[in-house]
């Protein structure tokens, strides 16, 4: 059998930091499944909704995900979520998943709330897209159930976030913190540290915010400092200066000026679906100034 590309990627050495997608905005519709390789293409969505959906994806750049609670069964009233990424988060429950067409998606791509009803917990996306690719049901689904185990009422999984070889997979909506290479048995420790304000490190692949350079910047700072708070780092702004983009942070009151430097290693497959080899990103901090 061919070697799954989270395999891979772990033995190659792949850098987990500054690999989040870059997303301003998403758009969460509640779908049993099964959502087939491309889940807005092939889930069983009446024609007329999937065809709207796939629409706003091009029109306003909204992501758009399919989502269910572990173990979901059809039928039933249409959860869906409104999320602008680091802000906020409003849903509403629909008779039919029809109804969703009635979702101002350009509202959220233009930052403005639609007028659903706001949402104040956040929620815990786990990708078990297996259609798409294998790794995220292989170690998306343990991983989901085990998150659910310990919070059931924040977890959803997901169809495609991104970054198949980095599964298990987890997006925390709507702070937009991304992590990888999530472990069932590590589940309950990362909600923990979440809900008293602490990110794990190791896990973090970044912020959906963030341009991934600066994304990868965030993480070695606060490695560098010793600082997992969630709320502690504030990321002024980023420049491209040359070859190297400079990430600007501000940790209480002190301001760092992070650069990195982004390479392209050999091609390789990063999917196990992948049809053709792309080149692996490399991050490395040439310096940090504080001022």
């Amino acid at each position: 059998m061919t070697q799954r590309c989270s395999d891979a990627a772990l033995g190659r050495g792949d850098q987990l930091a500054g690999t989040a997608t870059l997303v301003r905005g998403f758009l969460l519709v509640e779908h049993p499944g099964p959502w087939g390789e491309v889940a807005l293409r092939d889930a069983r969505l009446p024609e007329r909704t999937a065809a709207w959906l796939r629409r706003q994806v091009a029109e306003t750049r909204v992501r758009i995900l399919l989502v269910r609670r572990p173990n979901a069964r059809p039928g039933g009233p249409v959860r869906v979520f409104a999320v602008r990424t680091g802000a906020w988060c409003e849903t509403a429950l629909l008779d039919r998943i029809e109804d969703v067409e009635s979702v101002d998606v350009g509202a959220v791509a233009d930052g403005r709330p639609p007028g659903l009803e706001p949402w104040p917990e956040s929620l815990v996306l786990v990708c078990t897209h297996g259609r798409h690719d294998a790794c995220c049901a292989e170690r998306g689904r343990p991983l989901a159930a085990a998150l659910a185990s310990a919070a059931a009422e924040l977890v959803w999984e997901c169809s495609h976030l991104g970054g198949d070889r980095f599964a298990g997979n987890v997006l925390v909506l709507p702070a937009g913190l991304g992590f990888g290479w999530v472990p069932p048995e590590r589940a309950a420790a990362l909600l923990d540290g979440l809900s008293r304000g602490l990110l794990d490190l190791d896990l973090m692949r970044g912020r959906a915010t963030l341009p991934m350079a600066a994304q990868y910047a965030e993480i070695q700072l606060r490695r560098d400092l010793d600082e997992r708070r969630t709320d502690t780092v504030r990321h002024l702004g980023s420049r491209r200066d040359e070859k190297d983009v400079v990430a600007t942070f501000e940790i209480e009151g002190a301001t760092y000026d992070v650069r990195v430097r982004t390479t392209l290693g050999a091609p390789v497959a990063l999917t196990c679906r992948a049809t053709r080899d792309n080149p692996v990103p490399r991050h490395e901090v040439i310096a940090t100034t504080r001022r």
